[in-house]
Formats: structure tokens, C-alpha cells, sequence
């Protein structure tokens, strides 16, 4: 007995099988980064990267630097809420 399923659980469940889901949750970081963190947080900050399950976070504001320090729990927990799934496991402000 077959379950009919849509077009995109197919394609949701091709990209959690296969060798594409980093890479296009590593773009989706970049875009849930600004929704999730704020436009300035946002423009100060230089890069943002998903490395396995670690997010690196690089700001030249030392100011930044330090409150973004202070949060890391809460840009764990925003994020993965944002993303729909645990993705990020740790926090590294640069």
C-alpha cells in the first residue's frame, strides 16, 4: 500500500537524504539571520556561516561582538525556531 504524499514532502525528503541539504541550509542561514537577529544587527555584521552544526558569526564591531557573546543561547534557539529544525547546535561570535 502506497501513502500519496505532495510534491514538496517528495523534494523536503530527496534534500534531507542527500549531500545538498548543508549547503542550502547554509544559505538559508544568511537570509534567516537578518529576520531573526534585526536589520542593524544585521548590516554590522560581515559573515554569517553554518559549518556543520556550528553558526560563525564575524562582526568588526567589538561592541557587536560582545553582545552577540551574550546571546549565543538565545541565536540558537531563534534560529532553529526560524529554520523549522535543529540545525544549530553551537554558537562562535568571530
Amino acid at each position: 500500500m502506497s501513502q500519496e504524499i505532495s510534491i514538496g514532502q517528495a523534494i523536503e525528503r530527496f534534500l534531507r537524504k542527500s549531500r545538498l541539504m548543508p549547503s542550502i541550509q547554509s544559505m538559508r542561514i544568511e537570509e534567516v539571520w537578518e529576520s531573526v537577529m534585526g536589520k542593524t544587527i544585521a548590516k554590522y555584521t560581515d559573515k554569517v556561516q553554518l559549518v556543520q552544526a556550528t553558526l560563525f558569526v564575524t562582526t568588526s564591531v567589538a561592541p557587536l561582538r560582545t553582545e552577540l557573546l551574550f546571546q549565543k543561547e538565545k541565536i540558537i534557539q531563534r534560529i532553529n525556531e526560524a529554520m523549522g529544525e535543529p540545525v544549530v547546535k553551537d554558537v562562535v561570535i568571530q
